[in-house]
């Protein structure tokens, strides 16, 4: 249903009457519609309120808000006390323009590479960094709608899919697409500039109907889009991805978009300034994206293209060679983490792989983990020798080139690396693999699949499944070409269901339940979970990188 300038006013009046009394100027944020959002986070700044955009509601994110705001708006659990859509208001008499340094939003780091930071923002960062979006690409955007598979929680989807389309006037689509069939039903009915990330990126199945026609613009940030997914991506799209570059503490830096896999020089934006750390592969920044004029050290290794020591915004084109802020100590060892990755990737056997440091508990020595996506070969080894084999394997592929205690102690093999609604892949959802199922200490049942959390919100979940031959679902069904019974989908989609959402015990119906390619021992699918509270109903949908495979809805008696 369409939502009218007017009516928006309407919403914003009425958080902003909601808001004003209220003693106190932090206030935490989240709501997953990206219009309700925004009439929340500007009736919120009229009110003289700084918010903290938080990634998620669960309590580990709530415990490290709470000690820092003074209240809660929009989507927290009740023990919080949000504020929550408020009653209509329609006067806008009290509205008082907030000053440039204003500070608007408090965003996080993403974590990818240690605990989160709390970054501030002023209100003249945010609207220069929107001038500057649509100085560059407003004349190819034209009038198209805006649909976003990044949450708005995080600068960058803040940025692109809520201030720079609602300062211009463009249509936006108040729902976050997690899943690649939802992306592809908006795309088959109307023009859309698509705000994504590396993550979903490389994820888009084939088999689905992408209508590229329909796609005007393709924006991807948050971690580094490799030349061959930007190739491939557009060849779906129909459109090369534009590539930000940036960061929660720098804003956006630079651009590229790639004419080939060989085209990977990055342009500085217009007005940020560029200069080389002598005597290193570091460069330091200075832009009105940050919050004051000083030059920033960036922690990215860098190769200037160009003349002289500084370059502004018309020569202003380097390639990035990795970050440098990831040399670690242990046992008095200096590790450059970047190194051993880069070695483990020399290997046939491994597509990807995260090195990071770990410990099994405070007071035990710490060490490396690897967390690996294995090439087509490695899988093929994986399965004909065991995970302990390739593990030790990979072990003495490094000892002749490491110290011992740069060779990672502990492996997990996936099959894509765990991400968040951001699409990025903090080390807190890495320590979570070792944490949830840890082979020497938790032995899952013999019956059971093997599954990893790869996303999770308040009403959807993401899952990588194994499905090991060895599973009694296969024997019988059938005898000389077993595949996994629909009955065993359906239980287990009710029963990971119930690992994270309150589902009734009552079962009710099945409906609309659709099997469509059969899953085959040791294959490995995606599930995706969507549980409505009202309706009582679990979606659920098992799906790999070619195929759907089965798809229903379970309802259950209140």
């Amino acid at each position: 249903m369409p939502v009218s300038r007017n009516e928006f006013l309407a919403r914003m009046a009425s958080w902003h009457a909601a808001l004003q009394p209220l003693a106190g100027r932090q206030f935490a944020l989240y709501l997953e519609d990206s219009i309700e959002f925004a009439a929340a986070l500007c009736g919120a700044w009229y009110a003289g309120k700084t918010i903290w955009l938080s990634a998620d509601t669960l309590a580990t994110s709530i415990d490290a808000l709470k000690h820092k705001v003074d209240g809660f708006i929009g989507a927290f659990p009740p023990e919080c006390s949000p504020i929550n859509y408020p009653s209509p208001a329609t006067s806008t008499e009290n509205f008082v323009q907030p000053a440039a340094d204003f500070i608007a939003v408090v965003v996080h780091t993403s974590g990818t590479t240690g605990a989160a930071q709390a970054i501030p923002k002023k209100l003249s960062q945010l609207t220069t960094e929107v001038a500057t979006l649509e100085q560059l690409f407003g004349a190819r955007l034209a009038n198209a709608e805006i649909v976003s598979t990044v949450s708005h929680q995080h600068i960058y989807g803040l940025l692109f899919a809520v201030l720079w389309p609602f300062s211009t006037g463009r249509a936006v689509h108040a729902q976050t697409l997690i899943y690649p069939e939802q992306l592809a039903q908006q795309l088959a009915s109307r023009r859309c500039i698509v705000i994504s990330s590396p993550a979903h990126l490389k994820r888009l199945p084939q088999h689905l109907d992408w209508s590229p026609g329909n796609v005007q613009a393709v924006f991807c940030s948050g971690g580094v889009l490799p030349a061959e997914v930007a190739i491939s991506s557009a060849a779906l799209l129909g459109s090369v991805p534009i590539e930000v570059y940036g960061s929660s503490e720098t804003g956006g830096i630079a651009w590229r978009q790639r004419s080939d896999e060989s085209d990977s020089a990055w342009q500085a934006m217009p007005d940020v300034a560029l200069r080389s750390v002598p005597g290193s592969d570091l460069i330091e920044v200075r832009s009105p994206h940050l919050f004051d004029d000083a030059w920033v050290r960036l922690s990215d290794r860098v190769q200037m293209i160009g003349n002289g020591p500084e370059n502004g915004p018309e020569n202003g084109r380097f390639l990035l060679n990795g970050r440098a802020d990831r040399i670690v100590k242990i046992e008095e060892k200096r590790i450059a983490l970047d190194a051993v990755e880069q070695m483990l990737s020399s290997s046939p056997l491994i597509a990807a792989v995260k090195i990071f440091v770990a410990s099994e508990n405070q007071t035990a020595r710490q060490h490396l983990d690897a967390v690996v996506v294995l090439s087509e070969s490695g899988r093929q080894r994986l399965q004909e020798q065991g995970k302990l084999a390739v593990s030790r394997y990979l072990k003495a592929l490094l000892k002749n080139m490491v110290e011992p205690v740069a060779v990672p102690r502990r492996w997990r093999f996936v099959e894509n690396f765990p991400v968040n609604a951001q699409g990025k892949t903090p080390e807190a959802l890495l320590q979570a693999l070792f944490a949830e199922k840890d082979d020497s200490k938790v032995k899952k049942p013999s019956n059971a699949p093997m599954y990893i959390l790869q996303h999770r919100d308040q009403q959807h979940a993401e899952l990588e499944v194994r499905w090991d031959r060895q599973l009694p679902y296969f024997a019988g069904h059938f005898p000389n070409a077993p595949v996994l019974p629909g009955v065993a989908q359906v239980h287990w989609a009710i029963k990971i269901g119930r690992e994270f959402f309150e589902i009734p015990d009552s079962f009710h119906a099945l409906h609309g339940v659709k099997f469509q390619h059969v899953v085959l021992p040791d294959d490995v699918t995606r599930l995706t979970l969507q549980f409505d509270a009202h309706k009582n109903c679990l979606s659920f949908a098992y799906s790999s990188a070619t195929k759907q495979h089965s798809s229903g809805r379970v309802l259950f008696n209140a």
